[in-house]
């Protein structure tokens, strides 16, 4: 009966989002070989407006990407989302269009690129197939077979090596001597013999079935640029031109070249073409006689193109233009340690490569949505890039419930189309307290938490406990805890499964489900009992364990709040000397460190372990590993590597919501060992700004509290301290918070809106 429930809720919101219209018709060119790997279908329709609307909303679908032109103008580049909010829907996009339209004759263009195989990020519908509506006033401009199509005999596949089978994307070869130019304008029934489409079913048939809005805006588009340098490099047949992007980044690649002769097999490439242990994209071009421009519309990424030409080629130019997703950095942070400068920087280019269609672990070998990465870079997005990020959060989180298992399992990367393994230890981290309950805290957006919750209450389900108490082992189909060696496995998993009852019920308590908070909370308990039998009386560690003392489990002690007080003296002695953590896992290491007051040996470690790839200079992004080609296929571009960034914006500098959507949020600085630091955080309720200077006779801290909001402003014990606000000293009951978030330890302080300088004198 459950599982029927929770099918129907699911139901519910899917269907709430779909869109319905009798007229317009799923469509497709009549040639044989149309749904083959990657097919490339041209389409058109010619239509005549008599008035344009203030607004034509077009609604477009397609399997699997496309790009509109009408009258010529480029509309959309690269719509469509790849296939997947649930296993068996498909998204479609809504486009005003008006702009675009002109009284009398108009010209409408599709190119539709049909991957035609699966991979960690697609689900293919098996396919290829557009469908368009919109209404203008009383003229409906639909899909159906009256619209022109043809195969785009250009474009067709390369030999190998072959993207590897991560990627549902291939390498695309453009043959310009199969070029039909100006399709998109010319009368390309005449003189290319475009066909009439035929029609494969309605809005909402299979294989496409149910139409989801797209929930994420369309890609930023930064213009084409050119190359800031050019490399040429001779050779005995081919010569190498390379180019130097000032940075790693998304983008297609324009080649501007001349050729006496044509049918010249060019090569283009990144520096990430076989990045992350794997073979990745690339794309080819054979030359037509003459001056010639190609873009390549598979997007790659990389910090330099590589572009190989027969001899008797010439490179002009080589161009390039970035694309990603639509947001803004609008985070800031500086502070007296350049080390952590340099970090910040790197992180935000890794964070922001590594978000398109959904968040992903790398934008080289996969691309794909794995969950214990995106719980890492939600906590970066919402200290650094505009909340557009939440949208991305939202529907990566609203698929992850789409996708679980009839008997309640939950796996990533999803979408997906051919893996369907359960990380245990990532799906309980992605439903917790640092997953779902960190996005409502810092959007505030209950209809998701609701949405998704019965979800999270059936996986939880699945999870048992042994005789003392301690999580029972669950294989999952991959028991993965972190990379590296010394994984205490059965004590990940608890400390994991620990965190994500505390976001459950917080969740249930949010939604008044009280039963099932006193349940989460019972079963805490007895975990929490469990996990510290297992306490040594210097570590944690598992009765059953052999190897090395894990430092990750000591870790997952504090932050979950297992450990009490007594035992920091101990953990804190054991990571001095325990280095086993991945990057992936080290940022909990360093909060662990924070909670205990080791602030500044947090920060020393952080920056020891992570130097490498911070000092780097050959790269503007952080690896997987600790060194590039390391562990995990070691890319050089994993964002999970940017988790301190995080603990620096939440323990050093010490801000975070404690009401969902910062309607009240804490300050809480620690110095560790900087004498400054200020961040600015682009919150849901308004940019949040905050800066401390610590000298030996002063802390000294300036804040803005944006309108609506309340800062509650934690500072050590300051008994035989002068305090200051505004340059008045503080009197007795000025700035009371409330009794819910008074510190026993520490100072508090609360401020409504306004701007504050805060000074503590000894």
């Amino acid at each position: 009966m459950k599982n029927i429930i929770n099918i129907l809720l699911l139901a519910c919101y899917f269907t709430s989002f779909q869109i319905t219209n009798a007229q317009s018709r799923w469509i497709t060119s009549t040639e044989e070989k149309v749904n083959e790997p990657n097919t490339w279908v041209a389409y058109r329709k010619d239509v005549l407006v008599k008035k344009v609307p203030t607004a034509v909303i077009a609604r477009i679908a397609v399997d699997s990407k496309y790009w509109l032109w009408i009258n010529g103008k480029m509309v959309v580049f690269e719509g469509g989302l790849k296939r997947g909010p649930n296993p068996r829907d498909t998204y479609y996009d809504e486009v005003n269009i008006a702009p675009f339209l002109k009284s009398g004759d108009n010209k409408i263009a599709v190119l539709l690129w049909y991957f035609g195989k699966e991979g960690f990020s697609h689900k293919s519908s098996g396919k290829a197939g557009l469908i368009f509506d919109a209404k203008l006033g009383a003229q409906n401009l639909i899909s159906d077979a009256s619209w022109l199509c043809k195969i785009h005999p250009a474009y067709g596949n390369t030999e190998e090596p072959f993207p590897n089978y991560r990627l549902p994307e291939s390498n695309i070869r453009f043959d310009a001597r199969e070029d039909i130019d100006n399709w998109q304008t010319a009368d390309c029934q005449s003189l290319y013999g475009f066909e009439n489409a035929v029609e494969l079913g309605n809005w909402g048939d299979a294989p496409w079935n149910s139409l989801i809005k797209r929930p994420i805006p369309f890609w930023k588009d930064f213009g084409v640029k050119k190359a800031s340098k050019l490399q040429r490099i001779k050779g005995v047949k081919n010569d190498t031109v390379i180019a130097y992007l000032p940075y790693n980044m998304q983008m297609t690649p324009i080649v501007d070249i001349s050729d006496k002769e044509g049918g010249n097999l060019i090569s283009i490439f990144t520096d990430h073409m076989e990045a992350g242990g794997d073979i990745n994209m690339r794309a080819e071009y054979i030359t037509k006689k003459g001056s010639q421009n190609y873009e390549s519309l598979g997007w790659l990424n990389g910090q330099k193109i590589y572009v190989t030409v027969p001899s008797g080629v010439k490179i002009d130019e080589i161009r390039y233009r970035e694309t990603g997703y639509n947001t803004e950095v609008q985070g800031a942070f500086s502070c007296s340690d350049t080390f952590y400068l340099r970090f910040w920087d790197k992180a935000l280019r890794t964070l922001y490569i590594n978000m398109r269609d959904t968040y992903f672990d790398c934008p080289d070998r996969e691309r794909a949505q794995w969950w214990g990465d995106v719980v890492v870079l939600m906590g970066q997005s919402f200290y650094t890039y505009s909340p557009s990020t939440h949208s991305l959060m939202s529907k990566a989180i609203k698929e992850l419930a789409a996708w679980q298992k009839n008997d309640g399992s939950l796996f990533s990367p999803i979408p997906s189309g051919n893996y369907d393994n359960e990380l245990p230890g990532q799906m309980l981290a992605s439903i917790g307290y640092y997953g779902f309950w960190n996005y409502y805290m810092n959007t505030g957006d209950k209809e998701t938490l609701k949405e998704v919750y019965p979800a999270v209450k059936k996986y939880l389900s699945l999870w048992t406990l042994d005789n003392t108490g301690l999580t029972d082992f669950r294989a999952g189909g991959w028991t993965w805890g972190d990379w590296g060696d010394n994984k205490d496995i059965r004590l990940i998993f608890a400390g994991w499964h620990y965190l994500a009852l505390k976001g459950a019920a917080l969740m249930a308590e949010e939604l008044r489900l009280v039963d099932d908070a006193n349940e989460y909370r019972t079963i805490m308990d007895r975990v929490k009992s469990g996990y510290n039998s297992c306490w040594n009386g210097l570590a944690y560690r598992h009765h059953d364990y052999k190897d090395s003392t894990d430092d990750r489990v000591q870790a997952l002690a504090v932050i979950a709040g297992i450990a009490d007080r007594t035992k920091y003296p101990d953990i804190i002695k054991l990571l001095n000397t325990q280095f086993y953590a991945s990057p992936y896992m080290e940022k909990y290491v360093m909060e662990a460190l924070f909670i205990m007051g080791e602030g500044k040996y947090a920060m020393e470690r952080t920056k020891s372990r992570f130097s490498n790839m911070v000092d780097d200079k050959g790269y503007t992004t952080l690896f997987e590993g600790w060194d590039v080609g390391g562990y995990g296929g070691g890319s050089a571009n994993h964002a999970w590597s940017g988790g301190a960034l995080t603990v620096l914006a939440q323990y050093l500098c010490g801000i975070y919501p404690l009401e969902p959507g910062y309607k009240v949020f804490k300050i809480e600085p620690n110095p560790a060992s900087l004498s400054d630091a200020s961040i600015t955080i682009p919150s849901v309720a308004g940019k949040i700004k905050s800066g401390f200077v610590n000298t030996d006779n002063e802390f000294l801290l300036k804040f803005s509290v944006p309108h609506g909001t309340q800062a509650v402003v934690y500072l050590p014990e300051s008994r035989d301290k002068t305090i200051t606000v505004n340059g008045k000293k503080l009197s007795l009951g000025q700035y009371q918070p409330k009794d819910i978030y008074k510190h026993p330890i520490k100072h508090t302080l609360a401020f409504p809106a306004g701007d504050y300088i805060l000074s503590v004198k000894n």
